[in-house]
């Protein structure tokens, strides 16, 4: 071993030689360059951590070449020897640098947590909130070193008015900062005291049944597949996305049942749904043949793919109710024809308890110690409650086709999902 200081024209010589050897530098103790077979030249510090009686550690500041120059790496040397006097190790601080960046880089630790979430409700609503929302504001930060600015920066980010969203958001960030410090990854929550936003106001929309025979009336002029899920919502009372995405093998023609996988369901809670008259003519009128398929999407689009275009659907019947001859409907979504099923179902005097297994609602008669021992599946009442629905619904179909003449609607005579 050599000593010396280690400049351009040592670390040339060392280069030149033949020996393996190391170079230390004779104004920094413990610097080095070290020469390999091959004749490569790496940049080294030897150093204790806690004093002589401890085992000596090495470090590979890095190669010879660019950016490391004797210069450079004499710099590197001196900030390290700091970071030895203060008890830091530098390989470790190094080995935690890299993690930063990578595994505990945010982008890269959101995808770990969403693939360790549970339910396939709560795994869709964080994929789409750390995608949506909080990814293009923290982007690659490491994790540790994340903020309580910098949670707020992504709530600011979001439009005030939507307060379930953010509400979404908010919980889907606490959750995964939990998780991570249940794992060690952080020693604390950066949302650690943080309120809660405001809860969202409950919507109480609910259609009135003129309202709803005209949606039913129009839908059809909507999309090939827009228009049947539709109407199913308003048959069914099942969610958006779980009519949408129904698959023939789903239902029984010759039972008239819809069994709803627990995969597909929001709450995870299989549903046997039976299907009413106006249901059953929905069906049909999509399988366009007299027996249903065996297997398959009912609503795919051209490239078999999940139907997607809500949006667009419900522009095109907020239009068309426009132009009907009708008194303006107030603003109404998707959602509110379920709680138009429920409301009607409280309305023709339908049990609470009822309305719940229908909804395939886990809560209220559902919940507790009542959702653990009663077993009772309520087949013969769901039966009786949605032919009641059906009665109701249809006899609101006949009168606002009447009132609506000057409208080109399909009506009972040629529409066979009106006929009873």
């Amino acid at each position: 071993m050599a000593r010396g200081k280690i400049t351009k024209r040592s670390i040339d010589a060392l280069i030149a030689s033949s020996e393996n050897d190391i170079l230390w530098d004779d104004s920094i103790r413990g610097f080095g360059a070290k020469r390999t077979k091959s004749g490569a030249v790496s940049y080294v510090l030897q150093f204790r951590m806690g004093g002589r009686e401890s085992k000596t550690r090495r470090y590979t500041i890095g190669s010879h070449g660019s950016p490391w120059s004797p210069s450079t790496a004499r710099a590197e040397a001196e900030r390290l020897f700091i970071l030895v006097a203060q008890g830091t190790d530098p390989g470790e601080a190094e080995r935690q640098r890299r993690r930063e960046a990578v595994d505990l880089a945010f982008d890269n630790y959101a995808d770990r947590f969403v693939d360790s979430c549970v339910g396939k409700g709560w795994k869709r609503l964080a994929e789409q909130s750390l995608r949506l929302h909080v990814k293009p504001v923290l982007s690659s930060k490491p994790l540790p070193r994340l903020v309580r600015s910098d949670i707020i920066a992504v709530m600011d980010r979001m439009p005030r008015e939507q307060i379930g969203n953010i509400r979404n958001v908010f919980a889907v960030m606490r959750r995964l900062f939990r998780w991570a410090v249940s794992r060690g990854d952080i020693d604390r929550s950066p949302m650690e005291g943080m309120e809660t936003p405001p809860a969202v106001t409950p919507r109480d929309r609910w259609l009135s049944d003129q309202e709803l025979a005209r949606v039913w009336l129009a839908a059809p002029h909507t999309h090939h597949c827009f228009g049947p899920i539709i109407r199913l919502l308003i048959v069914t009372g099942q969610r958006r996305e779980e009519v949408s995405s129904l698959r023939w093998e789903e239902v029984d023609q010759v039972a008239r049942m819809w069994t709803l996988p627990k995969e597909r369901a929001k709450n995870g809670k299989s549903n046997q749904i039976p299907l009413n008259d106006l249901a059953v003519a929905v069906l049909d009128q999509v399988a366009g043949a007299a027996k249903w398929p065996r297997a398959g999407k009912l609503f795919a689009t051209a490239r078999g793919g999940a139907f997607t275009g809500y949006s667009k659907g419900k522009d095109k019947l907020v239009s068309l109710l426009s132009q009907d001859g009708g008194e303006p409907v107030p603003d109404w979504r998707l959602h509110d024809l379920r709680r138009t099923l429920a409301t009607g179902f409280q309305r023709l005097g339908i049990r609470f308890e009822v309305t719940e297994a229908v909804l395939n609602h886990v809560g209220g008669s559902r919940a507790g110690v009542a959702g653990i021992y009663q077993r009772h599946d309520w087949k013969e009442e769901k039966q009786e409650a949605l032919k009641l629905w059906n009665d109701h619904v249809f006899s609101a179909i006949q009168a606002a086709t009447t009132a609506m003449r000057a409208f080109p609607q399909p009506g009972p005579a040629s529409d066979p999902s009106v006929r009873q």
